[in-house]
């Protein structure tokens, strides 16, 4: 998920890209014209996330607008004209170049604004691991984490915008474990492009494709929500029953309600409810989210009643086929942990996404730069004490 910006505009515009807040429709415009944007990054985000403030900014060569980020402002308690400003993997620039012309002005102008802090997720990523190589790594007693498989690909561009963000005073987010406050930094993702539904078939291990034909042989039927908050209701209290089997806390029906809502009015194909049935009773559901060329696997709620019928992996196929039909580069099924070690909880889920083929890819993770360094300490303080 990177966006590259034409160098030779770089080259031949004169000074740096100078920030400023744009109006939605502005927004919008710009996100339609790249290949790949997360989701994070559109100004629906914004109406979905309605305890945060939200705008717009814009980078400007001239009257060319270059770059754009959706920032979310969270208040500091008792002292509500600081902020922490927050772009969710992004912002949208050319992340191959000197990052100092694009982030400088977005920090003066953010400071000037009352923020004590910027937080980022670049949407830049430092390695790659192919799916056999995550099978090793799980096979080899001793390998523990993703890092000690050798034999990766490391891109320079990811590596290069670490060593800068560190170098400027940006202070690293991501959690040892790879799962924090934030969006995760490492993901499994199947690569799209050039591929057919043959070929992702093929690339799934033995396990994966015989739950897909098992599902088609019991009979289970998916199908593309279209009846609103009836069918909505019913993801929510599946998700519910998920959320208390599997031990995580739910988000209410309200979120979903808010997130649909303001995605499919910013554009109608945004995003999608699959729901899998079998004999009439919903075995499975799950949550698609789509910008561009990049589809995001972005919720998901099971039966355990209907575990045998397969009606997740139907759910999957269905979203990964609609998604290769929609022209879509990637098929991203969000974050993992780097754990391979088998006594490590985390590690099924890792087991169950390399099940799809694709690979694993670490992202530079999410970085704060302090520009009230007091005012940011005493927020540090104040999220340990609360748990974040």
């Amino acid at each position: 998920m990177s966006f590259n910006l034409s160098s030779e505009l770089m080259r031949t515009a004169a000074g740096n890209p100078v920030v400023r807040p744009i109006s939605d429709a502005e927004h919008v415009a710009f996100v339609r014209a790249q290949r790949s944007v997360s989701f994070l990054q559109t100004p629906a985000w914004g109406r979905v996330k309605t305890e945060w403030r939200s705008e717009s900014l814009g980078w400007f060569l001239g009257r060319s607008l270059v770059g754009a980020g959706l920032v979310l402002h969270r208040p500091v308690p008792r002292l509500d004209r600081f902020t922490l400003a927050y772009l969710p993997e992004g912002p949208v620039i050319d992340w191959s170049g000197e990052i100092g012309a694009w982030l400088d002005p977005l920090a003066a102008h953010l400071k000037a604004q009352g923020a004590f802090a910027i937080r980022l997720g670049p949407p830049v990523r430092t390695h790659t691991w192919s799916a056999t190589q995550v099978k090793e790594g799980i096979a080899d007693p001793g390998s523990k984490r993703l890092t000690d498989i050798s034999g990766h690909w490391s891109d320079p561009v990811g590596a290069r915008v670490g060593s800068r963000l560190r170098e400027a005073g940006w202070l690293s987010q991501s959690p040892e474990d790879g799962f924090g406050v934030g969006h995760p930094q490492f993901k499994y993702e199947i690569p799209m492009a050039g591929r057919t539904e043959d070929e992702l078939l093929k690339g799934m291990n033995q396990q994966w494709r015989r739950n897909i034909k098992k599902a088609a042989k019991e009979g289970v039927q998916v199908t593309v929500s279209d009846r609103g908050a009836e069918d909505l209701k019913a993801f929510h209290d599946l998700y519910v029953h998920t959320a208390e089997r599997d031990h995580f806390t739910p988000r209410p029906l309200r979120y979903f309600e808010t997130m649909f809502a303001a995605l499919s009015a910013e554009d109608p194909e945004r995003i999608k409810l699959y729901m899998a049935r079998h004999q009439g009773v919903l075995a499975a559901a799950t949550v698609l989210v789509r910008v561009g060329a990049h589809a995001v696997y972005a919720y998901g709620a099971s039966s355990t009643a209907k575990r045998e019928v397969r009606g997740s992996n139907a759910c999957q196929w269905a979203m990964i086929r609609d998604s290769l039909a929609a022209g879509c580069d990637v098929y991203d099924l969000r974050g993992i942990t780097p754990t391979l070690d088998a006594d490590d909880p985390h590690v099924g889920l890792v087991q169950f996404k390399v099940g799809t083929g694709g690979q694993a890819l670490r992202y530079v993770g999410e970085w704060d730069l302090p520009l009230r360094p007091m005012v940011y300490r005493a927020f540090g303080l104040y999220m340990r004490r609360r748990g974040r």
